[in-house]
């Protein structure tokens, strides 16, 4: 099972071009099927059977997943045996006829302007760190970029006098992002005061550095977006994609054409995007009961 895995990842890495990331992401579901499969004594590709699947399926729902992490999982897993279907090494896709579980549209969580003027606000000036911090949450919000692609970004990504930066997303997709004036402004303040305290020539290509002087990871990103959420005291719950999810928020709610949104967030598929009118939409009908003489 694990050799048949690992040539599924060098597939999806080499050929399909996705990213350690997304990679990583289908061997860990591909692992916990191979494992309930183990369980069952079947070590046999060949004798697995759709209701196998669906029994997979069934226990990650009784454990309490939500149906988009099981629709995700059967996604990685009908991937899979696609993939093992066309190298020939099995003659039949047990998961041909296998729908994906129902994904409720869940709204994502927004912040509001003044929480995000007091979340950014938080970082301390007077310390390396803080003005290094100051910049990843202005860049964060003013460009709807992934942690990923924000921890990626060297300094050669940087174009500051004309006013954006390369990003490289989800499947090596390459995109021009525009900056705003006042992150351009944090990001120059890091680059001359902070990030040159913080340089010890081990990643010099990095454009954000960890104290050690290695490249800010995406999990000390999420960490110090926790820590700063605590110090505003905003009670939502914080991750770096709330910052993603209020930036095309508000870009629609100022009356933001919805294809740009979609440029500037990367995505393949304008579906994706469309989520955002959703949280739009639930705006207005807040607004509607409010004032509506008769709501």
């Amino acid at each position: 099972m694990q050799d048949l895995i690992d040539r599924f990842a060098d597939f999806l890495h080499l050929e399909r071009g996705l990213s350690p990331n997304t990679v990583s992401a289908y061997r860990r579901d591909l692992a916990g099927f191979s494992e309930f499969l183990k369980k069952r004594k079947l070590s046999n590709i060949q004798q697995i059977k759709r209701t196998q699947v669906m029994d997979h399926l069934m226990q990650l729902k009784d454990q309490g997943l939500k149906a988009t992490s099981v629709a995700r999982k059967l996604a990685a897993i009908k991937m899979w045996f696609r993939f093992l279907v066309n190298e020939r090494m099995i003659g039949e896709d047990p998961t041909s006829v296998l729908e994906s579980p129902r994904t409720w549209k869940t709204l994502p969580d927004v912040l509001g302007l003044e929480e995000v003027t007091r979340l950014i606000g938080k970082p301390n000036f007077h310390r390396t760190q803080g003005i290094r911090d100051r910049a990843v949450l202005e860049l964060l919000y003013a460009t709807g970029m992934r942690v990923s692609e924000v921890a990626g970004l060297s300094l050669k990504d940087l174009h500051l006098d004309m006013g954006f930066v390369r990003c490289v997303g989800k499947g090596n997709k390459e995109r021009i992002v525009p900056i705003g004036k006042q992150a351009t402004q944090a990001i120059s303040m890091y680059l001359k005061k902070a990030r040159p305290k913080l340089d010890k020539g081990k990643q010099p290509g990095a454009l954000f550095l960890s104290r050690t002087g290695t490249r800010l990871s995406r999990q000390m990103i999420w960490n110090l977006i926790r820590q700063y959420a605590k110090a505003a005291r905003i009670k939502k719950h914080i991750t770096p994609h709330t910052l993603r999810h209020s930036f095309a928020t508000h870009l629609l709610e100022r009356g933001a054409d919805l294809r740009v949104v979609q440029e500037l967030l990367g995505h393949a598929n304008i579906a994706t995007t469309q989520i955002y009118t959703h949280v739009d939409q639930g705006r207005l009908k807040k607004i509607h009961q409010q004032f509506h003489p008769r709501p």
